[in-house]
């Protein structure tokens, strides 16, 4: 049996790295239009502003250092999107007023 915690962290890691993946390969054109459609269309918790917003607020070296440890212990779902780890490198955030 899994911890709580983890089992919800693992979710929403499968969740924002697939928006980072829609967002990589063009699927939707902005963070805010992922934020809105994960928020509205896939009952991501609103509380957490969305998958981006999410992101930024954890921080992208934080996300990528959970995926990293996931994708250790349970496999290859956790890559990082190469959009994260790039965006990471360079210091980038999905919004600026975070």
């Amino acid at each position: 049996m899994f911890p709580e915690d983890e089992i919800q962290e693992r979710l929403a890691l499968m969740m924002v790295n697939e928006a980072a993946y829609c967002l990589q390969e063009g699927i939707i054109a902005s963070p805010q239009d992922g934020d809105l459609g994960a928020i509205l269309g896939l009952g991501f918790p609103p509380f957490l502003g969305g998958p981006f917003r999410y992101m930024d607020s954890l921080g992208l070296q934080h996300v990528i250092d959970l995926m990293e440890k996931y994708q250790k212990t349970r496999g290859k779902n956790f890559v990082p999107a190469p959009l994260l780890t790039d965006m990471c490198r360079k210091g980038e955030v999905f919004y600026h007023d975070s």
